[in-house]
């Protein structure tokens, strides 16, 4: 049952929206896109830094409106990422997917990469949020759209849109208006746990030239992960999103516009949607049976928590006529903690050397608890001059600068492990014919402290693997883009250069580490990034584009490995790569865009030729990650979309991509084996070959100011590889699984067959009706995942899947219900 105090905790943060929103005329949906620019099936969008619409953009855009979103029940970019064409999201637990578009994919970053750099942007109306692994899990309520914007976006929007950009467009305060929302959702989940939610957005005018808009939310997830072991429990991942969106606008004279807003969000949720197949501690090895679905074995319960605060200043003001400026300056404090039971994983280590020194394996049974912290501190500016007249030129011109401070600390407390970690020493010295404590003996005879300050390095004691590393990151970048039509053709071209900067330390300590303390690794580039289009545009319903782009991810250097868990054959293989370079991409793309009457029709082929694709490889036994740059590698495919008002209440909406990504080269180790399955030939990971979604809606009046809507959705997403080497021959195949039978004390090796990586292809129907009433009250029941299919979204795994190996999975049958109010 829930928790009443819960309950009222959650609610809080929604309650100021909800008192101060204050009733005035209700606001049709058709309304609102009438103030927006937008009438019939045309939605603006600024994927130009311009307001246009879709169809006038002369590149391939996506945008999924408020109504959008409702229809289909998405509530985050997972979800909205299912009715996307080319749109795909790698899910590795909330607040930590990998978001990828068109194939551009290099593999799964782990929550310890904190180096490696975002492949698309991600942004909150005009400032960018983007954090690689850590995608900010914005809540979708009071958003006008979200906006995908499809291949390299490097000319505008910079580092990290090499694949794309996605924009959270939210609603802006509204001069002289008094207007909110109110909504409560209640949902159960099969065989889990009741979620709820209450949300508000008020927005009121401060006399004639200003006007406030608030939004508040709260909301708790249901869980449905069940554990088994010393943390069992039930419903585990459960968890809670709560925040507030203020937003001020002053208009004191006619064009000049300034908005100062304050972001703040916080999520915390106590587990994660992983399902155990293999596990160290529950092992078929040692004769323990398998688990059940849904289900996970811990020595600790584990959690996550993202606290965001995000300020920003938008203003806008006219230079003459016909030139506007605008400017945008954005401050982001996150604080991240990522807390996993990672006692398989330091057992699994213990174990390794059991055969040297029997008594190291005791200390293969505590619990042992991985903490991944990063505190991150940006400030951004970005100042740009564009054309705001209505002739045949249009133009913009800016420049733009970050400066992040990024402070990135992992731990491992284990208690108890010290007294073990002599052991584990001493057979590490023996297994290495070597001892890198000051003064040991070779042959043993002296007692090892794991406390010693070489092993410890400033750090605490019963922790075997500690690692501080702070980043310092500045970028600069001056871009532009001009566009000319003449007749029925309009040619646009554009570039940016850019000139980035990078200072990492690295000090690790621990028995697992090398005790490294290097300062100040650098590394920095700068380049130019061109885009040219060509489009044809014969009358105002039809449009056809040519595009080539270039887009650019940043590189960096490599994490140390820790040498004292590698075999020697990992410590030649992986220990080398010590920086990466700039991966960039190349895009080539057709595209027509068609609006006749009620039917809307887009479409796209593309091909993109990338180079040093960075790909992050698990370093075999040395439970580090590497990141390797593949010389060449393509993605092409196409993509359409198309949304049509059949009459009589009726609507359909289909999109669809079907895309072949893979690599053109191969890396390989010195005696000429493929690293990491980075094979010519092998497919680029976590981008289904197929992938499409399928909507239809019916609406009618029942009766006087009362309206009837329904609702169905069809999502198929294609078969994945989650890693390069999970598509390898073997793949799947261990001879040494490692394992601890926790009832008997014994340890060990054998062989085990989990079977194929490949992540099967999976299809989800959700369905929804409701009751719209004039005065701004509608009622809707739903039910996600309608046919409760279980999709297996990434594997999970540690030491390669040695000591653990599961599922990230997705959400089960979901039935609820939500009320909302306008005002």
């Amino acid at each position: 049952m829930a928790n009443p105090a819960r309950i009222r905790r959650i609610l809080l943060s929604s309650v100021a929206s909800l008192v101060i929103a204050t009733p005035a005329l209700a606001q049709s949906a058709d309304e609102a896109q009438a103030e927006d620019g937008s009438t019939g099936n045309e939605i603006v969008v600024t994927a130009t830094k311009r307001a246009q619409t879709i169809q006038e953009v002369p590149f391939s855009v996506n945008a999924q409106t408020a109504a959008d979103i409702e229809k289909t029940g998405a509530s985050s970019i997972e979800d909205i990422s299912r009715s996307v064409a080319g749109l795909t999201v790698q899910n590795l637990g909330p607040g930590q997917s990998q978001v990828s578009v068109r194939g551009v994919s290099a593999g799964q970053i782990v929550r310890d990469q904190p180096g490696v750099k975002e492949q698309v942007g991600i942004y909150l109306d005009e400032s960018v949020t983007s954090l690689s692994l850590f995608t900010p899990d914005f809540d979708l309520f009071d958003l006008n759209r979200v906006e995908t914007l499809r291949g390299p976006q490097g000319t505008l929007f910079g580092s990290g849109s090499v694949g794309g950009t996605v924009r959270y467009i939210t609603n802006q305060p509204k001069l002289g208006q008094t207007e909110g929302q109110v909504a409560a959702d209640v949902n159960v989940l099969d065989g889990g746990d009741v979620g709820y939610s209450a949300k508000g957005a008020v927005n009121v005018p401060l006399g004639e030239n200003a006007a406030l808009r608030v939004v508040g939310y709260g909301e708790h997830f249901a869980g449905f992960i069940n554990a088994v072991g010393p943390a069992a429990g039930k419903n585990i991942n459960d968890g809670e999103r709560y925040g507030v969106r203020a937003a001020v606008l002053f208009e004191p004279v006619a064009g000049v516009k300034i908005t100062p807003r304050i972001v703040y969000q916080d999520i915390k949720t106590n587990g994660f949607n992983r399902a155990d197949v293999y596990h160290f501690y529950q092992s078929p090895l040692a004769g323990a049976p398998a688990l059940p679905e849904n289900t996970q074995y811990l020595k600790l319960r584990e959690g996550f928590r993202d606290k965001t605060t995000l300020a920003d200043l938008t203003i806008s003001a006219p230079v003459s006529d016909s030139i506007e400026v605008t400017s945008v300056t954005t401050y982001i404090n996150r604080d991240i903690l990522v807390s996993r039971d990672a006692s398989a994983l330091t057992g699994s280590v213990s174990v390794s050397f059991a055969g040297l020194e029997p008594l190291v394996a005791p200390g293969a049974n505590l619990p042992s608890n991985l903490r991944d912290g990063t505190k991150l501190k940006t400030w951004t500016q970005e100042v740009r001059l564009a054309s705001s007249g209505k002739g045949p030129l249009q133009w913009v011109l800016g420049g733009f600068y970050s400066k992040i401070d990024r402070k990135y600390a992992q731990r491992l407390p284990t208690p108890g492990y010290d007294a073990f970690g002599n052991l584990f020493l001493a057979a590490l010295c023996q297994a290495e014919n070597t001892c890198r404590v000051p003064n040991a003996n070779p042959a043993l005879r002296t007692p090892f402290v794991s406390t010693d300050a070489a092993i410890a390095n400033g750090f605490p004691a019963n922790s075997p693997y500690n690692a501080d590393i702070p980043y310092d990151i500045e970028q600069f970048a001056i871009f532009g883009e001009a566009s000319y039509k003449i007749g029925d053709f309009k040619m646009t071209a554009g570039g940016r250069y850019y000139d980035f900067k990078e200072s990492r330390d690295f000090i690790s300590g621990g028995v697992f580490a090398n005790g490294d303390r290097r300062i100040a690794d650098k590394t920095k580039s700068d380049g130019f990034n061109p885009r040219f289009i060509v489009s044809y545009q014969p009358s105002r319903d039809l449009s056809i584009n040519l595009q080539a782009s270039k887009g650019f991810r940043l590189g960096g250097v490599n994490d140390p490995l820790n040498l004292p868990l590698c075999s020697a054959n990992d410590k030649v293989i992986f220990g080398n790569s010590q920086t990466y370079k700039d991966e960039t991409l190349w895009n080539y793309e057709a595209g027509v865009k068609l609006a006749s009457g009620p039917v809307t029709f887009n479409a796209a082929a593309f091909y993109n030729d990338i180079r040093n694709l960075q790909v992050t490889a698990d370093a075999g036994s040395c439970s580090s990650r590497v990141v390797f740059n593949v010389p060449k590698a393509h993605t092409t495919g196409v993509e359409m979309e198309l949304a049509a008002d059949l009459g009589m209440g009726f609507s359909l909406a289909v999109n669809g991509s079907v895309i072949e990504s893979q690599f053109d080269s191969s890396v390989k180790d010195g005696t000429g084996a493929i690293i990491a399955g980075i094979r010519d030939g092998n497919r680029l990971p976590t981008v289904p070959k197929f992938q499409m979604s399928a909507t239809a809606g019916y609406t009618t009046e029942v009766s006087s100011g009362m309206e009837l809507s329904a609702n169905a959705s069809f999502q198929h997403v294609g078969n994945r590889f989650t890693q390069p080497s999970d598509q390898e021959a073997g793949a799947g195949v261990f001879g040494n699984s490692l394992f601890f039978n926790p009832a008997t004390g014994a340890y060990g090796s054998g062989a085990y067959n989990f079977g194929s990586y490949q992540l099967p292809s999976y299809n989800l129907v959700n369905i929804s009706a409701g009751l719209n009433w004039e005065n701004g009250l509608s009622v809707l029941v739903y039910a996600n995942n309608l046919f409760n299919e279980t999709p297996l979204l990434s594997l999970d795994r540690e030491r390669g899947g040695r000591a653990r190996l599961g599922y990230n999975v997705g959400t089960p049958r979901k039935i609820g219900m939500t009320v909302r109010k306008s005002f």
